[in-house]
């Protein structure tokens, strides 16, 4: 729970387990919808707000636990952050999206917003958890209470929010929680070689040979990690924010202590039973059949 006392007269009840996907409360929103198009993580294209053909009538989806099999490996990765099941329960007050088209449309232009909403939520209530941040706790525990707020509004209002402009204020004071919680680690390393390897922010690592790197305090927001090597490497107190981890390959790496870190971007990576991971993220079940496909191949 987040310490409401800078605002006594709010209720202001955000738990960890709100920011999570909780299907069983949720209309299949993100099976319906979001678009995707057939590629290596979907096996079909899909238009936004069409019922995905795997969705059946009680919003369940038909091959579960067979999606990676099915050519479905996109839907293994996402997690909403908690926003389906706030759009259906709350700002819809559980009203089936199937009952109007009207319903329907309203329903899935407010979910991406939702889900924007809730991210910067999942963010903020990390960093007010950072001992680092404490000196802009204040400014932090501010923008949680707004994000919050604006995520109960209601649906004609979420519709006329601007988001960008919200998000910039958001990633500022994110941007200032990441320079308090890596500043011990760059001051270590002002005008040496290693200051250099500090900041890969928006890098392009596409299948760079990193194993055993040591990214401790590393600026990696928004770099291109997709199908790299960071077996072993060291991402302790690591900004990931935005980092592209789809097919990287996390073997042994600890995570532990890095910030901004989601379960969408551990999802998307490769790891095993050595892969160290904040105490917040669970490990993915199909970790084990990608440990089993990739040990034949080298070693670890």
């Amino acid at each position: 729970m987040i310490d409401n006392s800078d605002f006594p007269n709010t209720k202001l009840d955000i738990s960890r387990s709100d920011l999570h996907a909780d299907c069983e409360n949720c209309f299949g929103l993100c099976c319906v919808a979001l678009p995707f198009a057939a590629s290596v993580d979907f096996a079909i294209d899909k238009v936004a707000g069409k019922a995905c053909s795997n969705l059946q009538s009680d919003f369940r989806c038909s091959i579960h636990n067979s999606l990676r099999q099915e050519g479905f490996k996109g839907c293994t990765v996402f997690d909403c952050f908690g926003a389906g099941q706030k759009v259906s329960q709350t700002t819809f007050k559980g009203i089936d999206w199937r009952e109007s088209t009207q319903i329907a449309q309203k329903m899935f232009d407010v979910f991406p917003t939702m889900h924007q909403l809730h991210e910067m939520i999942w963010y903020l209530t990390e960093a007010l958890n950072l001992k680092e941040a404490s000196p802009i706790h204040r400014e932090l525990s501010t923008a949680l209470h707004e994000t919050e707020r604006l995520s109960q509004l209601s649906s004609a209002e979420l519709l006329k929010l601007n988001v960008p402009s919200h998000r910039a204020v958001v990633n500022t004071l994110l941007l200032n929680t990441s320079e308090l919680v890596r500043s011990k680690v760059i001051s270590q390393h002002v005008g040496s070689k290693k200051s250099k390897t500090l900041d890969r922010r928006g890098a392009d690592l596409m299948g760079a040979k990193l194993r055993g790197a040591d990214f401790r305090g590393a600026n990696l927001r928004g770099a291109y990690l997709i199908g790299a090597d960071l077996r072993g490497a060291d991402l302790r107190m690591a900004d990931l924010i935005g980092a592209d981890f789809r097919d990287t390959d996390l073997r042994g790496a600890n995570l532990i202590g890095s910030i901004f870190l989601t379960q969408v971007q551990v999802n998307a990576a490769i790891g095993d039973e050595q892969t160290k991971l904040p105490h917040l993220l669970s490990r993915p079940t199909h970790w084990t059949v990608s440990e089993k496909r990739y040990k034949n191949k080298e070693v670890f």
